[in-house]
């Protein structure tokens, strides 16, 4: 029997098999372990485990009674399934061992700020997490995927999670899919045709209410950041901005929250969303704001951001935009496109110099041009709407 014992929290390793031949001796051992091991919590790790008996499961449920802080650890699939089905993970934190894959040379299909997107074979790809400590992320995103997927959303369907190195990352199935951002570079003569699902799901997204609570709110989000770009405006620019902000209506709507070409798969002639851990619910001034700094915002002093991050050329870039907003407004009237595009700017703009602030670009030479870009954008544009919506 291999222990240890850090922090107050004695760790218990269970190896091969337990059942009515060895069960006796195993508790006595553990038992004598507990006695000589002061500890706060108890946690058996079970990833040598190949099998447990009933006789194994009252030892389990002995020390989940004698101990006040108690769970199970790395489980596999055979033993997680033997406490699952005997109804143990009602009464035990039981947490599963995941499967470890390598990903040297796969294909890196997508980047957000939270992780990468990388196809596997031609059916799976599988979303890593920067953060390793990032199950509960994956366990939210895989919860607001499934909501969406519910109200009809087409969505790539996540069917494990994995370890990747020191972290984790979510498997999902896209049977032959491309992104249309790859498409799109690799037919750029078939752009209007890819643009068409692209905006039509976009419309879907938009159109599909959400019950309350279940989603997050963006407005709360664009508050905060309206509140924090209000210190390094002019008076009246901050005062205007944060009421144009809070003046846009609640809104129970889904929006995808980082909706641009790498996000979308296409697969069987149908457009997939990928990347949901952005999903929330709000006007869609809030969604044409991320669309455009993906395409425009982002690289307004670098237009090689584009290239490197959508994989497409910066002028292809500009057309997506100007093409996706053409569509999703319905209209190729100037004056309309401008009007919908300067909400969007606001809405892209303040989001932009609060992140550049927040990454120290008040000390850095070329991220202080970046920022006073962004705060001439703004003083301009706001002075010249008097609604986001």
């Amino acid at each position: 029997m291999n222990y240890t014992n850090e922090n107050g929290v004695l760790k218990i390793f269970f190896s091969g098999r337990i059942d009515s031949a060895n069960a006796d001796a195993l508790e006595k051992e553990i038992s004598e372990i507990r006695a000589a091991n002061a500890h706060n919590a108890l946690v058996v790790d079970a990833d040598d485990l190949e099998y447990i008996s009933s006789a194994g499961l009252r030892i389990v449920l002995r020390l989940k009674k004698a101990e006040a802080d108690f769970c199970v650890i790395n489980a596999n699939s055979e033993v997680y399934d033997i406490f699952e089905m005997t109804g143990f993970t009602e009464m035990i934190e039981v947490k599963k061992a995941y499967r470890r894959i390598t990903l040297d040379g796969a294909e890196v299909i997508g980047q957000g700020a939270n992780g990468k997107v990388y196809r596997i074979n031609a059916d799976t790809i599988v979303k890593v997490y920067l953060n390793p400590d990032s199950l509960c992320d994956i366990q939210r995103e895989r919860d607001l995927a499934k909501k969406a997927f519910v109200l009809g959303i087409p969505t790539a369907i996540s069917y494990d999670i994995v370890r990747v190195g020191e972290g984790f990352g979510t498997v999902f199935e896209c049977l032959n899919a491309k992104s249309i951002a790859k498409l799109i570079a690799e037919e750029p003569d078939k752009l209007d045709y890819y643009l068409d699902f692209y905006v039509d799901l976009l419309k879907k997204i938009h159109s599909t209410v959400v019950k309350e609570g279940d989603m997050p709110d963006m407005k709360e989000v664009a508050v905060k950041w309206a509140e924090f770009d209000q210190e390094y405006l002019p008076k009246e620019t901050g005062d205007k901005l944060l009421a144009l902000v809070k003046a846009v209506p609640k809104d129970n709507h889904m929006i995808h929250g980082d909706y641009h070409l790498k996000n979308v798969m296409m697969q069987d002639g149908e457009a997939l969303l990928i990347d949901m851990d952005t999903l929330c619910v709000g006007n869609p001034v809030f969604e044409l704001g991320s669309m455009f700094n993906a395409y425009e915002g982002f690289s307004s002093l670098d237009y090689s951001v584009s290239a490197s991050f959508l994989g497409i050329p910066h002028e292809l870039a500009v057309e997506v935009w100007h093409k996706s907003l053409e569509r999703y407004i319905g209209s190729c009237d100037k004056a309309k496109f401008t009007e919908a595009e300067d909400r969007a700017k606001i809405v892209g703009f303040m989001r932009l110099l609060r992140r550049s602030i927040r990454r120290g670009g008040l000390n850095d030479e070329k991220m202080k041009k970046e920022i006073d870009l962004y705060k001439e954008q703004l003083i301009s544009l706001v002075a010249k709407v008097d609604s986001l919506v």
